[in-house]
């Protein structure tokens, strides 16, 4: 397994045996610091645990202590191109600065970023994208390389700008081994790690919309997470932040490494189902995102099963069961049979269980 330093962040911890946190980033103009402020109280509410925003000018950057005075999550300022709006984000108190060394310019502007970044005592996320490598810059065109070329000039790149820091005696350091294909991604991560043991937050950008996005973001995390690398994460989406919360939650959920939230663990029918339960289990989803008040109220297993060859010992495994059969279904709590539901009545039975535990919590 993979032991990476603890480096804090705000109000919380990343690294050295902590959970594996779940990013996001705000969708919004930053500018507009009311609308970026109440998409990240949503995200809070849905179990967002480190926030990151765009700062493309200097009136984004000179917005970001009203967004940090109002919202509760650590804050990271992501950085491309000018110095001067990360030591402005930096003094506008943010948790963390998100750079890619390699287009902030000359050694000289990166050390004035690691001088205010030192002085405010926050730490710095170096990223390195495997669409901005340097050696892809060619007169005559775009380089192509195979993964295994690609992540590790991808690694090389990263430590050349971590030495930067480390020069300097700064060692806040969290870094990010991002490609747009996921064989890149794991081995450019898989190389990194024998290296250095900076905290890892994983991706894959530019990873599409959130069917193949999550596709490809599951089975770069599963992978490493399962080889005890990454210490956060971004299921980044061409959809709303939402999603790649709820996302994220769900892959560190199915790895066993999080329990958040209520968990649905339905069969996918066949034809011995004797009930709907496609449609069931969607009016279940629509009413538990209408009613929950945050993921952590209940951390819950709830199972719904449509026939008798694997229904009864899915709803015992559950912290609330159904096993169903023509018409009815036997409801389980806690490995115990309870009583006969009617189908048209399990959707609300399973919610009103649910509403006992959350009043226990």
């Amino acid at each position: 397994m993979y032991k990476t330093k603890k480096i804090r962040i705000g109000n919380i911890y990343i690294g050295g045996g902590e959970p594996v946190r779940v990013q996001s980033m705000t969708k919004t103009k930053t500018l507009n610091w009311r609308s970026t402020i109440n998409q990240i109280k949503k995200l809070e509410n849905i179990g967002c645990e480190i926030i990151r925003v765009a700062v493309p000018n200097m009136s984004s950057a000179k917005v970001l202590s009203k967004i940090k005075k109002n919202t509760k999550i650590p804050l990271v300022a992501d950085i491309h191109f000018n110095w001067q709006l990360a030591v402005e984000a930096i003094n506008q108190g943010v948790d963390k600065i998100r750079i890619n060394p390699g287009n902030i310019g000359s050694r000289e502007n990166i050390e004035k970023i690691v001088l205010a970044a030192k002085e405010r005592k926050i730490p710095i996320r170096i990223g390195v994208n495997a669409g901005s490598l340097k050696i892809l810059k060619k007169s005559d065109g775009w380089i192509r390389m195979s993964p295994k070329d690609r992540a590790n000039q991808m690694v090389k790149e990263l430590i050349e700008n971590i030495k930067i820091l480390e020069d300097m005696n700064f060692s806040d350091i969290v870094v990010s081994l991002k490609a747009n294909d996921v064989p890149t991604t794991i081995l450019a991560n898989q190389i990194f790690c024998k290296k250095r043991n900076y905290p890892i937050h994983l991706g894959i950008t530019e990873a599409g919309t959130e069917f193949s996005g999550v596709i490809k973001s599951t089975s770069a995390f599963g992978i490493l997470l399962n080889q005890g690398i990454g210490d956060t994460l971004r299921v980044s989406l061409s959809a709303i932040p939402d999603e790649e919360v709820k996302a994220g939650w769900e892959i560190l959920r199915a790895l066993g490494l999080r329990r958040r939230g209520i968990e649905i663990i339905s069969c996918p029918t066949c034809g011995r189902c004797e009930t709907d339960l496609i449609k069931i289990v969607h009016q279940l989803e629509k009413k538990l995102l209408a009613t929950r008040r945050s993921p952590i109220d209940a951390p819950l297993k709830v199972a719904i099963m449509g026939c008798i060859v694997n229904g009864p010992g899915e709803a015992k495994d559950a912290d609330i069961g159904i096993a169903g059969g023509k018409g009815f279904g036997l409801l389980f709590k806690n490995g115990n049979p309870v009583r006969k539901i009617p189908q048209n009545k399990w959707v609300n039975e399973i919610m009103r269980e649910i509403k006992n535990v959350q009043k226990k919590i």
